[in-house]
């Protein structure tokens, strides 16, 4: 059985200016450095003729884990994140897929970015995490819903403060 991911987050800015904020490389390595765990990199990002394409890594250090994870999994985690964005209208909507070392399972999730009110902008984000390992699964991938809210937090706290910086 998934666990659910929902989040929300509002800007002071325009859907175009944080569609930038959050797909263009110069941010997105900025936002890699500052909170992207252990080794984190942009692996690769390609414009499309509507909107973006971008693969995240991101480490998880061994000491940072639950014990139940440490117990499955020796070392490090990495995290692999697909983002894909398109233009649809006055908004974009996107696709996520995560995947996690040493972890059978995936998260997926689905974002949109639109106006909330003349020079505001909000991005709703529902997912799930499944994780296929009888018995724990399902405590793991409360655990792990729990870590991704967690970072979509700290990343649209990353984005605002980037937008704010950038005016």
């Amino acid at each position: 059985m998934a666990s659910r991911i929902e989040h929300r987050a509002t800007f002071a800015h325009s859907v175009a200016d944080v569609f930038a904020a959050q797909s263009d490389t110069d941010a997105l390595r900025a936002r890699l450095a500052g909170i992207g765990g252990k080794n984190a990199t942009l692996q690769d990002h390609a414009v499309t003729a509507d909107g973006v394409r971008y693969t995240l890594l991101q480490g998880v250090p061994a000491e940072k884990l639950p014990q139940a994870i440490r117990a499955l999994h020796k070392g490090d985690l990495t995290v692999r994140r697909e983002h894909t964005w398109s233009a649809a209208g006055e908004r974009y909507t996107g696709t996520i897929r995560a995947q996690v070392s040493g972890v059978p399972g995936e998260i997926t999730a689905r974002t949109e970015l639109s106006p909330d009110s003349a020079d505001h902008s909000v991005q709703r984000t529902q997912g799930e995490v499944t994780v296929r390992i009888p018995f724990v699964g399902g405590k793991l991938e409360g655990f792990i819903a729990e870590q991704v809210t967690g970072l979509l937090d700290a990343e649209a706290q990353f984005t605002a403060k980037w937008l704010a910086r950038e005016r």
